[in-house]
């Protein structure tokens, strides 16, 4: 009977700490995920997985919500985790594309912070568990922006005298909230007038942007090619911190109000291996794997514990965790219905069609 209870006490803590083998250990896990989005110095997660429980990782990255949804939707590649931002996880809930998780091959989801639990997109938290969340802010240059200029909010980015040096988003939706934000509307309206105003008043700052970007916005901005971009604050935090950083770039909050953002694992319908895919996601919830993480990549934890155990200089921080007031004047995305998400895609084609020679072209005539 000792024996016996033994092994039980041992499966349990197996199951919580994510340091069992799998009963095969020819699986292989298919994960999807953003760009430079895993720790793979201070732990290198995915090895320390496999290392573990003897499943290999097949992982790939991606650069924005849209151009993961559109490589699954087609069908062209199979994945079992995936971790999408809070607007694109409810839409792919509509659409049938997530698996509802077994939450008794997830015990480690004790410790997420129950704010981030509920939320518009999962609100009965059946289909995710939170990985990292942020707000959108600007950064910005010190040396070539005026500090008086930041009172503006959202209307710097419209700004004659940044002509040429300023960068947007290269997506629909964060874009368009911007330009939402700026106008004063919700960044989930459903009016179309709302939406009209907000497409004519990105067409109206395109001459002033030097490009519309991703990831390629830290190189251009640490190189000092632009001065301002909006950005993901944990991302972008890496334009100040990161090995090639720049201590040259600050960061703000606009006035009028920005979007909380949430990324989520999740694992997709049809996978093959969910129990696998719960128990990797079990794994990334383990105290010491989700404080590599949020160390590595720069994020807010949604792990309480975590929080608990970071450098004060960081939790303190308000880049990453910023006061309640700038938090009370946040929205989180919501998946915007069927009119209004066709809406978004043809006036985000429209303006990415624009061929207007920009005011601050160098070349003559």
């Amino acid at each position: 009977m000792k024996k016996l209870a033994y092994l039980l006490v041992i499966c349990v803590m197996c199951a919580c700490f994510g340091g069992c083998r799998y009963q095969n250990d020819t699986v292989t896990l298919n994960v999807f995920n953003w760009g430079e989005y895993i720790d793979d110095e201070i732990l290198d997660v995915n090895a320390l997985f496999t290392e573990e429980t003897g499943i290999e990782i097949n992982y790939k990255t991606y650069e924005s919500n849209e151009s993961m949804y559109t490589l699954l939707k087609s069908g062209a590649a199979e994945y079992d985790v995936v971790i999408p931002s809070d607007y694109m996880i409810g839409k792919m809930i509509q659409e049938g594309m997530l698996a509802k998780l077994n939450f008794d091959n997830i015990p480690n989801y004790a410790y997420i912070d129950e704010a981030q639990k509920h939320l518009a997109y999962d609100p009965n938290n059946e289909y995710s568990v939170p990985y990292t969340w942020g707000t959108v802010g600007i950064f910005y240059n010190k040396k070539y922006v005026d500090e008086a200029d930041l009172a503006q909010g959202w209307d710097i980015l419209w700004n004659e005298k940044y002509a040429g040096k300023i960068y947007m988003f290269d997506n629909a939706r964060d874009t368009f909230g911007i330009a939402l934000k700026k106008l004063g509307y919700s960044m989930n309206t459903t009016n179309p007038a709302h939406w009209q105003a907000a497409y004519e008043a990105l067409a109206a700052q395109k001459p002033l942007v030097q490009g519309y970007f991703m990831d390629q916005v830290f190189q251009k901005m640490t190189n000092e090619e632009g001065w301002l971009a909006p950005y993901y604050s944990g991302d972008g935090a890496l334009m100040i911190t990161g090995e090639d950083g720049n201590e040259d770039i600050g960061f703000f909050v606009p006035k009028q109000g920005t979007n909380l953002f949430v990324d989520a694992m999740c694992v997709l319908a049809g996978s093959k291996n969910q129990e696998v895919a719960e128990q990797y996601i079990n794994f990334m919830c383990r105290t010491d794997v989700a404080k590599a993480n949020a160390e590595y990549i720069c994020y807010s934890t949604p792990h309480t514990e975590v929080l608990q155990q970071l450098d004060p200089e960081i939790s303190g921080d308000p880049m990453f965790y910023p006061s309640q007031a700038v938090l009370d004047n946040t929205e989180v995305f919501m998946t915007l219905d069927t009119d209004t998400a066709k809406l978004e895609k043809n006036l985000w084609i429209k303006l990415k069609c624009l061929r207007e020679r920009p005011s601050w072209w160098p070349f003559a005539n």
